[in-house]
């Protein structure tokens, strides 16, 4: 097959019989996060590249090795964004949505472009659901934005999960561990890959979160970013933990999550699922205090997770999660002849302004052809329209499932097949309960 008629290594073509999949993963996620009060905000596939050097930072694997950056005609560096909060940050800013009412809760279902290595779960265009807290500093909101993500993730049908939790502490906090961190990998250094070599001047924490198995063979032994939090970083910790057994949610303290991305601070979280290999984590998060000065904005306080889309589905899969059927047609209308075929089009315009999903013949095929694609459509009625019914202005509608017949006047047909849907609907119900 010519390169023409493939999808790009590393994306995924949605096809019409599994959107309605993840039509209805995406609409329970926003759906579950307007119950903490977060509302959706859209912001741009593109950035200028600032705005991810600046923030994801220049030492992390994301900047160094997997974003897609270009310049465009203006000669601009632009970059697809690789994640959400940067932009998300960026329009908070550009807006001055902190100058409000805090806390700002927003959402997002969007997009993101790496190149990484494609493998089960991780591909080069994937979309991701999130949150961003503006403007709460209690270790209240940290456990609030966890159990939202978890709501989301048991509302969907996630079963294997499990909550790992940590701090890493504030800036003031995390030089000690810095220096800590340095000696050590420092004594390794000869066995260490070359970009951890790299990192070990500029930023030794990222050594934590190499894919490298002989660097995450040294990372095992290494100190305990826990270990080193100062005390208010630790009450911070601790007040999340004492939320989430409010909240009755399990945990595990795994100081070993460090996240990849380095505007983390104090607590991050991930959620694991023991039902997609390697690339367990469907969801990571945490607190970024720092972020918003740091490109420009107030001093305010953030929090919130990103949620791989392509990843849960995985896992759901892996489950064999159910999922809602697809929305099928509601009627087929059948023309025979060209005044009928003009009348259908009538009959369908008015079913659809009705809320229906209605069709009829487009491609000029005989009856048995049409009523065969009406079946393979699903389409719960049919109707033959011929000259007959046009004279007569009636119609016989027939129930697909059961062969069922019934006569119906052409005028105020809509209102008619309402009629219909709803006394088979409740007839079945009936049959249901006896």
């Amino acid at each position: 097959m010519a390169e023409i008629n493939r999808a790009i290594k590393g994306t995924n073509d949605m096809l019409p019989a599994d959107s309605h999949k993840f039509q209805f993963v995406e609409g329970k996620m926003l759906e579950i996060a307007s119950l903490y009060g977060f509302r959706e905000i859209r912001v741009p596939v593109f950035e200028h590249t600032e705005v991810f050097q600046r923030s994801v930072g220049d030492t992390t694997d994301v900047v160094q090795k997997e974003m897609y950056t270009f310049d465009d005609k203006g000669g601009r560096s632009i970059t697809l964004r690789p994640e959400l909060t940067a932009g998300v940050v960026r329009s908070v800013i550009e807006h001055g949505l902190v100058n409000g009412a805090l806390p700002v809760k927003v959402c997002y279902v969007g997009g993101c472009y790496r190149y990484e290595k494609p493998q089960a779960g991780r591909l080069r265009e994937f979309h991701q659901f999130g949150v961003e807290c503006f403007g709460a500093t209690s270790p209240a909101a940290d456990a609030e934005v966890i159990s939202l993500a978890l709501q989301v993730l048991q509302t969907v049908g996630i079963k294997n999960i499990s909550l790992e939790i940590n701090s890493i502490g504030c800036p003031e906090c995390r030089k000690n561990y810095t220096a800590a961190l340095s000696e050590y990998f420092a004594s390794h250094v000869d066995t260490l890959c070359e970009t951890c070599r790299d990192r070990l001047s500029r930023n030794p924490m990222r050594i934590l979160d190499c894919k490298s198995p002989i660097c995450s063979k040294i990372a095992k032994n290494a100190p305990k970013v826990i270990d080193f939090l100062c005390d208010e970083c630790q009450e911070h910790f601790d007040g999340v933990k004492a939320h989430l057994d409010a909240a009755g949610i399990k945990y595990t303290v795994n100081p070993q999550i460090v996240r990849g991305l380095d505007y983390y601070t104090k607590t991050v979280f991930e959620f694991v699922s023991g039902d997609i290999g390697a690339q367990s984590t469907v969801c990571g998060g945490g607190r970024y205090d720092g972020l918003v000065s740091q490109m420009g904005g107030a001093a305010v306080s953030a929090l919130g997770f990103g949620m791989g889309i392509e990843r849960l589905m995985l896992a759901l899969e892996n489950q064999n999660a159910e999922f809602p059927e697809a929305k099928k047609c509601d009627i087929y209308i059948a023309p025979m002849g060209e005044t009928a075929a003009i009348k259908a089009t009538e009959l369908c315009t008015a079913l659809r302004r009705d809320g229906f999903e209605a069709q009829c013949d487009v491609c000029g095929r005989g009856l048995k052809a049409q009523m065969k694609y009406a079946d393979k459509i699903g389409a719960l009625y049919s109707v033959v329209l011929g000259d007959n019914e046009l004279a007569e202005n009636k119609c016989n509608i027939k129930n697909m499932k059961t062969g069922e017949t019934q006569e119906i006047r052409l005028d105020n047909f809509s209102e008619q097949f309402m009629k219909i849907k709803l006394d088979d609907a409740l007839s079945s119900l009936e049959d249901t309960i006896i």
